[in-house]
């Protein structure tokens, strides 16, 4: 069912207009550049540093993880739900979600479990959405309909957080202006009841975010994928606006826009999927192939630190495991990359 937009006055926002082709504002970048429900990372056993959990995927985008470690992948491309065993092995298929259509960055996104509740985000031939099933049946539910979708900037992660309600991040679908538009849903961080009633504007001012996770404080941090010029990882507060299109990176405040904590070129990380183990936000990189490791600090980051840099490709999603591994899918096969023998694949690495 669609959800009524609610005014953005109504939920207390801070909203500046915009046209649909503003100057941005530049930035330059600086050095310096508890876990979400569906993984609480707390290690029980040391497994191996590095192993391969699954081979042959197509494209894998959400990751989520059910009692007992298993875990449910969403193919981008084909629209399927595999679940994939704890200690890795082979796939078995879940649910091919109806509707699905793939193009560009459109298709089966982002993933979310609560209980026997199975979340997925998905564009369609007419628009964004969530739906749900109950896991072990066919019968899929809409949940929010009506995000616009395009080719790009379809934003598409979901996660229950620490109060329980499902967040997603959805993209600006290529119109800038909608990140600053008060009767838009699009290009915002919304917040919203498990049945999508309730839908609210958590944060605003958003291009594509594509990857967010709470620390074991309570805090939201999430990824933004730049224009041309700089990335961010920005610390998420209620009511925020983050600036886009007036600012791209770093700018300034005065405006009432928030700034990032973190700023990278595009070519060095065009950011994911986030994950949070321990005091660590794990960032995963599509052009800059690589996974940043960056300290929390309170409400500050430490200096980012580049793992694994060429060694998998394109890194579309982290994800914290059950058993304190970090999940990494990488996403060769999106049209993008170079793909190698064994991609997609998924690895988990202990931190």
């Amino acid at each position: 069912m669609t959800r009524r937009i609610l005014p953005l006055a109504a939920l207390a926002l801070v909203a500046c207009g915009s046209s649909d082709a503003p100057p941005v504002a530049r930035a330059t970048p600086t050095a310096s550049a508890s876990p979400s429900v569906e993984a609480t990372a707390t290690p029980a056993q040391r497994p191996p540093k590095r192993r391969t959990i699954a081979r042959g995927l197509d494209v894998p985008w959400g990751i989520a993880f059910l009692r007992g470690g298993d875990a449910l992948v969403a193919e981008r491309d084909s629209g399927r739900v595999l679940r994939i065993p704890a200690r890795g092995g082979k796939p078995r298929l879940v649910l091919r979600v109806p509707g699905v259509v793939a193009e560009q960055e459109a298709g089966l996104l982002g993933l979310a479990v609560r209980g026997r509740w199975v979340y997925a985000y998905l564009s369609t031939a007419t628009d964004n959405r969530i739906v749900r099933w109950r896991l072990g049946t066919r019968r899929v539910r809409p949940v929010l309909t009506g995000l616009k979708r395009a080719r790009f900037h379809n934003g598409g992660r979901i996660h229950f957080g620490p109060d329980g309600k499902l967040y997603a991040g959805v993209g600006d679908g290529t119109t800038p202006s909608l990140a600053q538009d008060p009767e838009s849903l699009n290009g915002k961080i919304l917040r919203m009841n498990p049945d999508g009633g309730g839908v609210r504007v958590w944060s605003l001012g958003h291009r594509n975010v594509q990857g967010f996770a709470w620390d074991r404080r309570g805090r939201m941090w999430a990824s933004e994928f730049g224009q041309n010029a700089f990335d961010e990882v920005n610390l998420i507060r209620r009511g925020r606006n983050y600036g886009w299109p007036e600012v791209e990176g770093r700018g300034s405040e005065a405006g009432g826009f928030t700034n990032p904590k973190v700023v990278w070129t595009t070519a060095e990380a065009s950011p994911s999927g986030v994950a949070v183990i321990g005091s660590n936000l794990y960032v995963a990189a599509l052009r800059g192939e690589a996974v940043w490791r960056i300290p929390i600090r309170g409400t500050s980051l430490g200096k980012p630190r580049r793992m694994f840099h060429g060694r998998y490709g394109r890194i579309r999603t982290v994800a914290a495991a059950p058993d304190g591994t970090l999940w990494i899918a990488t996403s060769n096969r999106d049209g993008r990359g170079s793909p190698r023998s064994g991609d997609d694949r998924i690895v988990a690495i202990r931190p």
